[in-house]
């Protein structure tokens, strides 16, 4: 595996790509669905490459469609056993196939200059748990942005701040991650440095 601790960039650093990690489902709500549609369509009018699992599938295949759509640039990182259920996107720039779950999110993380996590299920919590904890052992130092797209991730977000009041996490975990409320305040954070 990929030696993380040499994925460190600088706080002034141009966002050429953004991992989102989102569902294999589309939830209960069409305002999800809707989100998905928007960040991939903001990403690629903002030159910034869309990683993303693979799947076209629920909101993963959502927000890649709007991205290749757009005119956008589209990395699909897939795991061999996803692959062969036939479940990937076959009309993706770029379609990587990985031995199994672990490599997949190191492969998003090596091609990944910023994280949104949009909504989603436990894949989705296991991705982003795993990047936040990769980032406070100081392995990056890549923005984690939590788009709380129709209020679902109210109680997650709660959930994380739980750990801190109970005592479980230091109140630096609060700096891991920003949470942003749509798709036009994400963007507003990742075209800081990227002609629009």
């Amino acid at each position: 595996m990929t030696d993380l601790r040499f994925n460190l960039h600088g706080p002034d650093m141009t966002i050429r790509s953004c991992a989102v990690f989102c569902g294999s489902r589309f939830g209960n709500s069409p305002v999800y669905a809707e989100g998905a549609k928007e960040i991939g369509t903001a990403l690629a009018r903002h030159g910034i490459t869309l990683v993303y699992g693979g799947g076209h599938v629920g909101l993963m295949g959502t927000v890649a469609d709007a991205a290749l759509q757009a005119g956008g640039k589209v990395i699909g990182v897939i795991p061999k056993f996803l692959h062969a259920r036939e479940v990937m996107h076959k009309g993706v720039t770029q379609l990587e196939v990985t031995p199994d779950m672990h490599t997949r999110k190191a492969r998003m993380f090596e091609l990944s200059d910023a994280y949104a996590i949009i909504p989603g299920g436990l894949g989705t919590f296991d991705e982003l748990m795993e990047i936040m904890t990769w980032k406070q052992l100081g392995l990056h130092q890549e923005p984690i942005y939590i788009v709380n797209i129709g209020g679902w991730a109210t109680s997650l977000v709660n959930t994380l701040n739980d750990a801190v009041d109970q005592g479980f996490a230091d109140p630096s975990a609060r700096k891991l991650f920003t949470v942003v409320e749509d798709v036009p305040e994400l963007m507003s954070h990742l075209s800081v440095s990227v002609p629009a």
